[in-house]
């Protein structure tokens, strides 16, 4: 008996494998996009520190300068000393600013991750949930494919068998025919 049914199956089995790489594709896809949002608010911190020296460092070079000018021109200290005062508030200004930028924006992209993450996990859950659903209704036209196969096979051997048994009869009759005109003969 030829198996009629295995050419089905594989190809039932091999276009299930492809629809759970693909869903597996997009989990990963998702889980890694979501890893990068975490990253980048991680980020933050270090991003915010490293800007911060580098507004202290200008204050820091511009005090040097001021410090050298005041040095270099006797009787200027007193002004020396207001324009530092000046640029120390505006520093303030900027890195109180600069503080409150960073709250905001690390504020921001929480929300707007956290979103992202939950509208995610929704679509990734409907995802799942319509490829569950077409691996059943795949499943189910794997076993009614497999069954029409093996009725198909069954009948091709029914019909091989009556062709086989009508050549046999043939053959029979032919036999009888050509006994019968040797005999006349």
């Amino acid at each position: 008996m030829v198996d009629y049914t295995t050419p089905v199956t594989t190809a039932f089995e091999m276009q299930r494998a492809t629809i759970e790489q693909s869903q597996k594709a997009l989990e990963q896809s998702v889980s890694f996009q979501q890893n990068v949002n975490n990253a980048v608010i991680d980020s933050l911190d270090t991003q915010e520190s490293a800007q911060r020296r580098g507004v202290e460092l200008q204050q820091t070079a511009f005090h040097s300068y001021l410090d050298a000018m005041a040095s270099t021109m006797p009787g200027m200290t007193e002004t020396v000393e207001q324009i530092r005062e000046t640029v120390d508030e505006q520093f303030d200004f900027l890195l109180e600013n600069h503080a409150e930028l960073f709250d905001n924006m690390e504020t921001e992209l929480e929300e707007g991750v956290d979103t992202y993450d939950e509208m995610t996990d929704e679509y990734v859950a409907a995802v799942n949930d319509q490829v569950d659903m077409l691996v059943e209704a795949h499943e189910e036209l794997e076993a009614q494919s497999v069954e029409a196969a093996e009725q198909f096979g069954e009948q091709l051997e029914e019909v091989q068998e009556q062709v086989e048994e009508i050549q046999e009869q043939v053959e029979e009759v032919q036999a009888e025919a050509a006994d019968a005109v040797d005999v006349e003969a």
